[in-house]
């Protein structure tokens, strides 16, 4: 069997099994730990991935990205390599007994041989360029501080032990994007070989510095860092970057032409991060709770790497175990910053998906895997990539186009995502302050006056909320605005409505139909127009317009079909002019 990671690794069914029946092993899960070593010495509940190594090993890559979505194991998986290929922990054959990698007396021999330099940027948050800059700089100095010895011997020169004195907080950009080259270069003339460089979540700064908008102050210090020690390093044996995206080669790899990149549809090393559905049948029985199968299977199965479609979130997995019950686990493990402003300040088309996966619905897109921050804002293509790397979606299908290309069928990864997705939506309207109930509560009850008061608070309070990106404009706001109402009713009305929308009817006249799923309850058609001032003197008259356009277009005859009685079905016209609202 192939690898398939976590954050907290198990062991394959079969060893569970054996060694739960031959030593007892207490079943204890180290949430939260991500260290290989601690890990192994503690004697935590474990999943074999060791046969990662010789795969990456042998591949002969110069240097390998493998982007994963978060929480999916990539930490601990460094920390593997870490204590495996180190010399700093040469003779530590207890970490790796018993495990894949010791069935092979070469990887043995190996083992502990090689100098690493292991850094991670997976704790960068800052909400401006200086912050996070600071954050960089001091992982550097405390590489410099570990291996501060090699100054104490004379295998350094003089300039080479001063270079020591010169990294720190002060540093300049070209001294501190030269810092990592030189630091191996040290080490090689100490320990006479080539270099190990493992880089933890390389792009996390990079997100931090699109959400909060210096960019561009960042690009140009990581372009620099990132290249010089991963390709004019004369030092480097070979390296190994994680992340949770592929950022562009434009953006900060444009040197980088010996990257091996690893994606959510790449092949290579498909299960090597996340739980095979027969890791998990194996954890859940040394657990005891196989009887909780399915269950776990609609919440947390569903993450697709390569050819592999039954790969499950560790970080939710662990965490059942240690609870014995389902919960968000993975979702609130971040706040989901980047992906709720990405749809809620996207344009109409792009919440019109997300209404579609929310209905269970898949969406189709052409798939570019580089992902250009800068880009995000105008290229809907580069969003669906991003939530696909960040494993809120799941590829369904692919279909092959003529011209060669193909189109790929995404939706919603599994349940866990899914009420990930209602509470983003939920929290818009509540953190916004709006009065989205109160409305919801009146257009349940008819009370056309009530709706009015309070649709003219949730206009005013949440036009400019969902038109806050770069390009905001009168004419798009109705528009943002209403997919976003869209998206609300779709939560809020879930289990009692089926809430779809009328795509084909331009813009200004929307069409959203609330199909009752208890018999008791009224179908509501609700049509949204902007009014025209050449045609139409006042809003009554736009009320009037969108109540006629329900009516002359038949849209009750599909509810009537469905054998609902024309009078359960009300019919209201939202007459929209700037952020003043009508309804009749």
């Amino acid at each position: 069997m192939r690898n398939g990671t976590l954050v907290f690794q198990f062991m394959t069914m079969e060893t569970a099994a054996k060694r739960t029946r031959e030593n007892d092993m207490e079943k204890t899960i180290g949430i939260g730990v991500q260290d290989f070593e601690k890990i192994r010495t503690k004697g935590f509940f474990y999943i074999d991935k060791t046969s990662f190594i010789r795969e990456w090993w042998e591949s002969g890559a110069d240097v390998t990205l493998i982007t994963r979505p978060r929480r999916f194991g990539k930490t601990l998986n460094m920390s593997m390599l870490e204590k495996f290929f180190s010399n700093q922990y040469a003779g530590r054959s207890d970490l790796f007994e018993g495990l894949d990698i010791w069935k092979t007396a070469a990887y043995r021999q190996l083992q502990g041989t090689c100098p690493v330099l292991f850094l991670s940027f997976a704790g960068m948050k800052g909400k401006n360029y200086k912050i996070i800059r600071d954050s960089l700089i001091q992982v550097i100095i405390d590489l410099y501080t570990k291996y501060y010895y090699l100054t104490e011997t004379d295998v350094l020169n003089a300039n080479e032990k001063e270079y020591f004195e010169f990294v720190r907080p002060d540093m300049t950009d070209a001294m501190a994007a030269a810092s990592l080259q030189r630091l191996a270069s040290c080490m090689y003339r100490y320990y006479g070989k080539k270099v190990v460089i493992l880089l933890d979540e390389y792009d996390t700064p990079m997100q931090e510095a699109y959400v909060y908008g210096y960019w561009d102050e960042l690009v140009s210090f990581m372009r620099s860092l990132l290249n010089m020690t991963f390709k004019s390093n004369p030092y480097l044996d070979r390296g190994l970057l994680t992340g949770i995206t592929r950022i562009s080669r434009e953006s900060i790899f444009s040197d980088l032409n010996n990257l091996d990149v690893i994606t959510a549809t790449t092949e290579k090393y498909e299960d090597t991060f996340g739980f095979t559905e027969q890791e998990v049948r194996g954890a859940l029985s040394a657990f005891g709770l196989e009887a909780s199968f399915e269950t776990v299977k609609a919440w947390y199965d569903g993450f697709c790497f390569g050819r592999r479609a039954d790969i499950y979130n560790p970080w939710s997995i662990t965490k059942f175990l240690e609870n014995k019950k389902t919960g968000t686990y993975w979702a609130n493990t971040s706040s989901n910053d980047l992906v709720s402003k990405l749809i809620r300040e996207g344009a109409a088309d792009i919440k019109m998906a997300v209404e579609d996966l929310l209905l269970n619905k898949p969406i189709e897109t052409v798939l570019d895997e580089e992902v250009v921050f800068d880009q995000l804002d105008d290229h809907t293509d580069s969003i669906w990539s991003l939530l696909l790397a960040s494993g809120y979606l799941k590829v369904a299908d692919v279909t092959e186009k003529e011209d060669g290309d193909r189109v790929y069928h995404l939706e919603l990864t599994n349940l866990e995502v899914q009420k990930e997705f209602s509470r983003m939506v939920q929290r818009w309207f509540k953190n916004s302050n709006t009065r989205y109930n109160d409305f919801v509560k009146a257009l349940l009850l008819g009370n056309v006056s009530y709706m009015n008061l309070y649709m003219n608070q949730v206009a005013l309070q949440t036009f400019s909320f969902f038109d806050s990106g770069d390009h905001p404009s009168e004419y798009t706001e109705p528009e943002r605005f209403y997919h976003g109402f869209v998206l609300g009713l779709i939560v809020d009305l879930r289990g009692r409505y089926v809430v779809t929308s009328n795509r084909e009817s331009g813009f200004g006249r929307y069409d959203v139909m609330l199909e009752p799923l208890n018999q008791l309850d009224p179908a509501m058609i609700l049509e949204f127009k902007v009014r025209e001032p050449d045609s139409e003197d006042t809003l009554e008259d736009t009320v009037k317009a969108a109540k006629a356009q329900i009516r002359d277009k038949k849209y009750a005859e599909n509810l009537v079909a469905k054998g609902i009685s024309q009078g359960r079905i009300h019919s209201y016209g939202f007459a929209f002019e700037g952020k003043t609202v009508l309804i009749g």
